[in-house]
C-alpha cells in the first residue's frame, strides 16, 4: 500500500463523514408521493455549520480529485 492510498481512503472517509454530516434539502420520496414540498423553486440560505459543512464538502472532494488526476498523470509517466 503505497502513501497515495491512505492519502485516498482518508479523504474519502472525511468526504463520506462530510455528506452524512448535511442535512437533507428536500423532504425526499415521500414529498414526492404526498405532493408535499411544493416550494421547489424557493430560495434558502445555508448558514452557519450547514455552509461551512457544504464548504468543508466540496474542497475535500475537489483535493480529491485533484489528487487522482496527479497520480494517475505520475504513474503513466513513469
Amino acid at each position: 500500500m503505497q502513501w497515495y492510498d491512505i492519502v485516498f481512503l482518508l479523504i474519502a472517509l472525511i468526504i463520506i463523514v462530510l455528506s452524512l454530516l448535511q442535512g437533507g434539502k428536500s423532504e425526499g420520496a415521500s414529498g414526492a408521493i404526498t405532493g408535499g414540498g411544493m416550494n421547489v423553486f424557493v430560495k434558502t440560505k445555508e448558514r452557519g455549520s450547514e455552509k461551512i459543512i457544504t464548504i468543508l464538502t466540496f474542497v475535500f472532494v475537489a483535493v480529491f480529485m485533484f489528487l487522482a488526476i496527479l497520480i494517475s498523470c505520475l504513474q503513466a509517466a513513469a
